[in-house]
């Protein structure tokens, strides 16, 4: 078996096709040629000027591409991400492939950074964030922390734009900085991917994102066509029955006093529970009227904190078990170009392909 890198765990050097033949090329010294080429020392420069030692060009040429992988390493606003829509998940070494696959890996190689703009992997992507912020944040190597934090500063822009999810985002901030103030305040009882003062930095960046955050402002949006309020009760009372997060049903019932009323329901509540929680859950926490009625909303959140709520995701990674491969699964290519999301050998790739859950997704990597 060749190697294709220096690195038996990299994913292999990238070639191009000249007249002279195929040649290697590396990206981060395209992406930082214009960038550095200021600063590029000659052959003939003298470095040390009591032994007056001069660089050969080839030792030039070796310290030129050092310093520029350096710079770009350093470069905290330069993302690593391989712009793929799979991966395969490997735990042992074979006579075909050698280590394993970690987390930090899949973070970095799966497209997460174009997922957050697509309105149905959203919340996906934050719930799995929110996870690793809680358990796995010290388990990422340098490039996958550094990329994580690259996503999330994009996830805030994109909350701070378009004023859509503020909750979510809240909440995975509320977590973040928790951990950090713990790996923070332990430091060498666990250890740390990089100095103390990135951490630190990290945790005054997140501090920061949430004072954004609580100061935003939704701006009333002024539309002269048909508006939420002007739909018949029935139609806002079927948009409601189809919410399955309490907190939604909460805030749209703040905004007209119709809504406020059709969000009280008790039938709306009860089935809410029924969804996510079991018969013997409700007998542990039952909660009745002075009438001897069920108060289904005030069960609902005490079950909330004490059980998993379902969770509901417009689209999710999938797992292929007969290639072991995860992927984002394009629903529109797979109906229109009839593709799988992933080059699987299977005579019927539909019959193989798993939902991948935030939680099972970082379950995939623990060994």
């Amino acid at each position: 078996m060749p190697f294709l890198g220096q690195d038996w765990r990299s994913p292999g050097w990238s070639w191009m096709k000249t007249e002279d033949g195929w040649k290697r090329c590396d990206a981060w010294s395209q992406e930082l040629e214009g960038e550095n080429s200021h600063c590029d020392i000659g052959p003939g420069i003298i470095l040390n000027s009591e032994d007056e030692e001069i660089f050969s060009n080839e030792e030039h040429e070796y310290a030129s591409k050092k310093r520029k992988k350096d710079h770009f390493r350093n470069d905290t606003n330069t993302q690593c991400f391989y712009r793929e829509n799979w991966i395969y998940v490997h735990k042992e070494s074979t006579r075909e492939r050698h280590g394993y696959c970690t987390l930090g890996e899949a973070f970095n190689r799966l497209d997460f950074s174009s997922a957050i703009q697509d309105i149905r992997r959203f919340n996906y992507v934050v719930r799995l964030l929110q996870l690793i912020a809680k358990s796995q944040l010290t388990s990422l190597s340098g490039v996958a922390q550094k990329n994580y934090f690259n996503i999330l500063d994009k996830i805030v822009q994109k909350v701070l734009g378009d004023h859509q999810n503020p909750r979510l985002i809240k909440d995975l901030l509320q977590d973040l900085s928790s951990t950090l103030c713990i790996l923070i305040r332990g430091v060498g009882k666990s250890v740390l991917v990089g100095n103390i003062n990135i951490w630190i930095c990290r945790l005054e960046t997140v501090l920061r994102w949430q004072q954004q955050l609580q100061n935003l402002q939704m701006t009333e949006q002024v539309d002269s066509g048909l508006t939420l309020s002007d739909l018949p009760v029935h139609m806002l009372s079927n948009i409601l029955y189809r919410l399955s997060d309490g907190w939604d049903i909460v805030t749209l019932g703040q905004v007209t006093p119709t809504l406020s009323a059709l969000s009280e329901d008790r039938q709306l509540w009860k089935k809410l529970c029924q969804y996510h929680f079991g018969e013997k859950q409700f007998c542990r926490h039952l909660i009745l009227s002075e009438k001897g009625h069920v108060e289904w909303k005030l069960m609902y959140f005490a079950l909330q904190k004490h059980y998993p709520t379902k969770e509901q995701y417009g689209d999710t990674l999938h797992f292929c078990r007969h290639c072991s491969i995860l992927f984002w699964k394009d629903c529109r290519l797979a109906l229109l170009l009839e593709d799988s999301g992933h080059p699987c050998t299977a005579a019927d790739p539909d019959s193989c392909f798993t939902p991948v859950s935030p939680q099972h997704f970082i379950d995939l990597f623990k060994y």
